[in-house]
């Protein structure tokens, strides 16, 4: 069964439920399955086959979840983009995924309009204003349409539903073939391990471009039968006072949008009653925002580890004594999950090495990249990228503690970022930390550390930082330089760039 068909028997089996809450306006599974089938049907009358990439860059609304719903229908693939993508980035994911068609809002479009125009396959439709192929906005088109059901479902579990970018911060971005299988086995495996049920309601504050809040948090409300609740944008006091009103029962962020509930817990202090579980993903959650968060709420978030190419991965346990702070769970049902060494060798627990995954979960490759794809795989297993160990006491809790591009190599010795960022933030000054290798002639790489601080920079010491990290690290771990920084430089889902922080060190040099 591919992922329209589960999401579409849902709509059947929950009917007049609502499926939506999307500022005020509810949707019930019916009417989403209704709107699905006359979107598949404009689909269909613009020559939508199967296989086709149907780009979609607009606001998060409930157009781009019809159009998605519709294109995964009739076999196509759908290929989300950021919102903020800048013209050459579009240019780029276009070109590169050959789509066929784009759908966007006229604000977007307006920027990109010449780069659409350069790619003769492509045709372009807005849903606020007529497209310059002519057609009224899309509202008007799908009002326009028969009343025939023209969704045939052809995909097999193995076909691409989704081409999803991945962020590119060392050469091109790569797309990201996610099939039907791994949609359905990764929604499935976590309504199993969150508990989650037809009597949820969640609230859904991210993206709808990315992974977590399109395939994690919609494609598993709507699986589940729960009612989503959601807003075009995020914003922390309204989000507060949505979970207390609309008595919420989950609830999925990024650690930065947490830090911004934080900020404006005293303001609000909702009721939380209503409320089963909070969920962080998709960057690192700090173990002070972590117990920062159950001091003021009673809650204690629930970490998970999850990427593009492998949805999620592992998940801290539902029972709030199995979540601990910097572990990021055990693997979820059907997910199979090593630690190996630069030789392939499996590592003890407690050993730090790359993170190896193999499941259902795991997506087809990378598009048009076969080389790419090859290096990624190693006899069937996935090579995630991620250091992280396995836990002495009980070998299946995964801990991570960073990239193995931002291993710091210095004067011959392993430095992971991670384990000095986590020094740093114990430290009353720092609010949050990051960790880089520059380039030195004596070391080979130099450890330097940027800090946000919890108050004024009058005052701050380096010297004093420096010295607080040698307490508790071999000296070769803790950082020559340190550098206050206003803030640290996130992409869209909260994950830190940390090329960007090395740029701007290089620049100082």
């Amino acid at each position: 069964m591919n992922m329209a068909e589960v999401i579409s028997r849902s709509c059947g089996n929950y009917d007049q439920k609502t499926a939506i809450r999307y500022e005020g306006r509810s949707y019930s599974f019916a009417e989403l399955d209704a709107m699905a089938k006359r979107h598949a049907s404009f689909l269909q009358k613009l020559g939508v086959k199967k296989g086709d990439r149907i780009a979609v860059q607009m606001p998060k609304c409930m157009d781009f979840i019809f159009l998605h719903l519709a294109t995964l229908s009739l076999g196509a693939i759908t290929l989300p983009l950021n919102p903020g993508y800048t013209v050459d980035e579009v240019r780029y994911f276009l070109t590169d995924s050959g789509s066929s068609f784009f759908f966007s809002d006229a604000a977007r479009f307006e920027r990109v309009q010449k780069v659409v125009e350069e790619i003769p396959q492509l045709t372009a439709i807005l849903i606020d204003e007529p497209s310059p192929a002519g057609f009224d906005p899309l509202n008007q088109e799908v009002a326009k349409v028969g009343d025939d059901d023209p969704r045939d479902y052809p995909t097999d579990e193995d076909d691409v539903a989704m081409i999803c970018y991945t962020s590119g911060t060392t050469g091109k971005p790569k797309g990201a073939m996610i099939t039907h299988r791994n949609l359905v086995t990764n929604t499935r495996a976590l309504q199993r391990v969150w508990q989650w049920t037809d009597g949820d309601k969640l609230l859904h504050v991210l993206p709808l471009f990315h992974v977590h809040g399109l395939n994690v948090a919609l494609h598993g409300g709507l699986n589940a039968g729960c009612t989503i609740v959601m807003h075009q944008a995020f914003d922390p006091h309204k989000a507060w006072k949505a979970i207390e009103q609309e008595r919420c029962t989950m609830f999925m962020a990024v650690p930065t949008i947490y830090y911004r509930l934080m900020n404006e817990w005293e303001a609000v202090k909702p009721a939380l009653d209503s409320m089963r579980v909070f969920i962080s993903g998709s960057a690192p959650l700090l173990e002070n925002l972590f117990y920062r968060f159950e001091e003021a709420t009673g809650y204690r978030i629930l970490e998970r580890y999850g990427m593009t190419e492998a949805q999620m991965i592992t998940s801290n346990p539902f029972d709030v004594e199995g979540r601990i702070p910097q572990s990021v769970g055990f693997p979820l049902p059907g997910t199979e999950l090593r630690v190996v060494s630069d030789e392939g060798r499996d590592v003890e627990p407690g050993g730090v090495g790359e993170v190896w995954i193999r499941g259902d979960n795991i997506f087809k490759g990378y598009w048009q990249m076969p080389e790419k794809t090859r290096e990624s795989f190693s006899d069937g297993w996935f090579r995630s990228g991620d250091l992280g160990y396995q836990d002495p006491q009980d070998k299946m809790r995964v801990y991570l503690v960073g990239r193995a591009k931002e291993l710091i190599i210095t004067g011959g010795y392993n430095v992971y970022p991670k384990e000095v960022e986590n020094v740093l933030e114990r430290h009353e000054a720092v609010l949050e930390a990051a960790v880089v290798g520059m380039p030195d002639e004596d070391f080979g790489e130099r450890v330097t550390a940027f800090v946000v601080l919890r108050g004024s920079i009058e005052g701050f010491s380096q010297e004093e930082l420096i010295a607080f990290c040698k307490n508790h690290l071999a000296a070769y771990k803790c950082p020559k330089t340190v550098l206050p920084i206003s803030e640290l430089p996130r992409n869209a889902m909260g994950k830190i760039q940390k090329q960007v922080l090395q740029q701007k060190d290089e620049a100082k040099s």
